[in-house]
């Protein structure tokens, strides 16, 4: 292994402290016309939420940002008080979780949604991002493509390749496998 790791990123870390909820009730805000009232369940307790979208329904599955969650815009969630209502989180609309540009209303999940599940286990989102600093590369060409930085992480990783890398592999050794033409 010779290439440095400069970072290591957990893709789900985005959503820590992001839950699926369940809408139990939805009402008119007393004291704003546009806003309105969500009572959610989060698998653990049950919370009043203040909401501006209006495609909210009882019954629907959401992503719930709970206080202490920082989406990935960078917004920090807290309880807050507004319009004298205490809001204990807040229901996200894709472009506050960073999963589009579309602000149009409140994510709604899919009925199999699992209340209380953590946002990114509904995603599946489990990948990792490893930043490398190759400093190798100028004298160590099997560390010019991808095959080779393939191994490089296989080794830091201690995994190894898949079946097909391997095949890549043997099939990039042969001698026969590439015509070398130079034009002069």
């Amino acid at each position: 292994h010779t290439v440095e790791v400069d970072s290591v990123k957990k893709l789900a870390d985005r959503y820590n402290n992001v839950v699926v909820a369940k809408i139990l009730e939805v009402k008119a805000h007393p004291q704003a016309d546009k806003l309105r009232l969500a009572t959610v369940d989060t698998g653990r307790d049950k919370r009043e939420i203040v909401c501006g979208a209006d495609n909210i329904r009882a019954g629907q599955m959401v992503p719930l940002a709970l206080p202490g969650a920082v989406l990935p815009s960078g917004t920090k969630i807290e309880a807050a008080v507004i319009r004298g209502v205490e809001s204990h989180g807040m229901l996200c609309a894709p472009d506050e979780l960073g999963l589009g540009e579309d602000h149009s209303g409140i994510m709604i999940l899919a009925d199999k949604a699992k209340k209380g599940q953590a946002f990114a286990d509904h995603l599946k989102l489990d990948d990792v991002v490893y930043e490398l600093d190759n400093k190798s590369i100028t004298h160590r060409p099997d560390l010019w493509g991808h095959i080779g930085l393939a191994r490089e992480v296989g080794a830091f990783l201690n995994t190894h390749l898949t079946k097909k890398y391997q095949e890549v592999w043997q099939e990039e050794l042969k001698p026969d496998s590439a015509e070398l033409k130079l034009k002069v």
